[in-house]
């Protein structure tokens, strides 16, 4: 697959791919914490584009191939405290980086599908520029109130690790998070994953891959409570949790669906915090049904 670059007026420069039919409907996907385009599995690329979709997946800025942001990092325990740097970024620029790419591209409007942070970005491109999308579809998200969402303490301590020197370190260390985060009901392919893992050490230039998850996160916590920011999303949209995950408590996709009216709550039993290939299918279905009218065309 060809990468290819949006440079922004006044923001990042992005990367980004496309699959599908030119002519598709446009369907945005947008990846999670420290995750670049490769993090959407093939099988579900591939399903979207089977219905029909222009499918767009990019590297948010911090990640991949997308600009590195110059600023300093937040320390551990600004992390810990949830003080974000002043004058960080948040997820509103990171949504705005979203529409900025939606107007390189020439789309008017598209169906949007987030991610963990993705969803928050998603949710925050819906609630902003309602004109713009078509339908929202939030994968193991959540609202930012501190009291929903929050990760297992188990999972703060794997993140609070040093971060991999060498490839091999990289691999062995997502497949032990992703051992943690995924479910015995919906295993992970261990060697699609380590090849992953290895595939974004080197798309993004070895220990730089990593480099801006400090500053993700102060986006997330720069940007606070946004439930009353939900309500204002009018779109078609499918909240889809897991009951095991220990990255983004489903409180969290629970809390997400009762702020955005007229929304659909899907908690799925045994889905962790990961895509595994045995959720692909369910998860292009329920994306599919948000995003078709009853008569089975786009709306």
């Amino acid at each position: 697959m060809t990468d290819s670059f949006a440079d922004l007026p006044g923001g990042p420069r992005l990367c980004y791919r496309e699959d599908g039919p030119a002519d598709g409907v446009p369907l945005v996907l947008i990846a999670g914490l420290g995750l670049d385009l490769t993090s959407w599995p093939r099988e579900m690329i591939d399903g979207f584009t089977r219905r029909g979709f222009r499918v767009v997946r990019f590297d948010n800025r911090d990640a991949g191939r997308s600009d590195r942001i110059k600023a300093p990092n937040p320390g551990k325990l600004r992390q810990l405290l949830a003080k974000p740097l002043p004058g960080a970024y948040d997820l509103g620029d990171m949504a705005a980086d979203t529409v900025g790419l939606l107007d390189h591209l020439g789309i008017e409007k598209t169906h949007l599908v987030g991610m963990s942070m993705g969803g928050m970005i998603a949710q925050t491109v819906a609630a902003r520029n309602p004109g713009r999308v078509l339908s929202l579809t939030s994968i193991f998200s959540t609202t930012g109130h501190r009291r929903v969402g929050q990760p297992a303490k188990s999972t703060l301590v794997r993140m609070a690790r040093r971060p991999a020197r060498t490839v091999e370190e990289s691999v062995v260390g997502h497949l032990s998070l992703m051992g943690h985060l995924g479910s015995a009901t919906f295993p992970l392919d261990k060697d699609v994953e380590a090849a992953w893992a290895e595939g974004l050490w080197e798309r993004a230039g070895g220990r730089r891959a990593r480099s801006g998850i400090a500053r993700q996160i102060g986006a997330i916590q720069a940007s606070g409570d946004r439930g009353a920011e939900l309500a204002r999303i009018s779109c078609p949209t499918v909240v889809i949790h897991g009951d095991t995950d220990r990255m983004v408590h489903h409180s969290g996709g629970r809390a997400t669906a009762k702020a955005i009216n007229g929304s659909r709550y899907v908690e799925i039993p045994g889905m962790g915090h990961h895509i595994a290939p045995g959720l692909v299918d369910r998860l292009v279905e329920l994306t599919a049904e948000v995003a078709l009218d009853p008569a089975g065309e786009t709306r």
